[in-house]
């Protein structure tokens, strides 16, 4: 069991690399460095990264665009799973959305990733359709998950 303090920021440009590093250890399909670059300069966006020591561990991002949340990407190093770190970064996130007045939040997950989508049934988000062959890399259906924020 690791002994570091988790620590839940704002995600900065220094922090890119090791989001990087996490984003392809986690992703069957990873973003680029340029991508999360593109993103920390991206308005509508808010990413989050949970440190351990200065190492980033975790992170999620969502667009917020009037009143609805549109979460990116969560990913969780796969030496720290288990943990209840991604649990802590849905609640981060929903904690942007309150401070922006946002009133829901929606996502897609992978059809065949059923830990991820737990994860998002325990933090109150709900089936709510599919979209069908949105993923690539394997080519997979998407469960569009919605939650109510309150």
């Amino acid at each position: 069991m690791n002994s570091c303090k988790f620590v839940f920021k704002n995600m900065e440009l220094c922090d890119i690399e090791d989001t990087y590093l996490v984003n392809t250890l986690s992703l069957k399909v990873p973003w680029s460095i340029e991508s999360f670059n593109d993103e920390l300069n991206n308005n509508l966006a808010h990413y989050i990264v949970c440190k351990c020591g200065k190492s980033v561990i975790a992170f999620a991002g969502m667009w917020i665009i009037t009143d609805e949340a549109h979460i990116t990407n969560v990913a969780v190093h796969p030496k720290y799973r288990k943990m209840g770190i991604g649990s802590s970064l849905i609640k981060e996130l929903k904690k942007i959305c309150i401070q922006h007045s946002v009133l829901h939040m929606t996502l897609e997950v992978r059809e065949s990733n059923l830990n991820a989508q737990r994860l998002y049934l325990r933090e109150g988000f709900k089936n709510c359709g599919i979209r069908k062959s949105f993923y690539t890399s394997p080519i997979e259906n998407a469960i569009i998950m919605w939650s109510d924020i309150i």
